[in-house]
């Protein structure tokens, strides 16, 4: 298992992109979780083998319909706590 640290920016507020995150986690066996930052960007912290999380990143690459991203920075991320699931925080 691999975790990554994604932060994604552009117009991802407001737009449902933690809600389509969440469902698109689930549906590739992704755990971890999704918050909104105050600057407007959205964090991601994606726990999952690297053939799902590459499949992941293209996905944050652009979002759901509304979405309009225009950066995604991913690194690699320390696991401090263990997920189970994927949430939205």
């Amino acid at each position: 298992m691999n975790t990554i640290h994604i932060i994604v920016s552009g117009r991802v507020q407001g737009v449902y992109f933690r809600a389509h995150t969440k469902k698109q986690a689930i549906k590739q066996g992704i755990t971890g979780y999704v918050s909104n930052k105050k600057d407007g960007s959205v964090e991601i912290v994606a726990c999952a083998n690297q053939q799902s999380l590459d499949s992941f990143v293209s996905w944050c690459n652009k979002g759901p319909l509304l979405a309009k991203v225009s950066n995604v920075l991913v690194n690699d991320h320390s696991i401090t706590e263990s997920f189970t699931q994927f949430e939205i925080r």
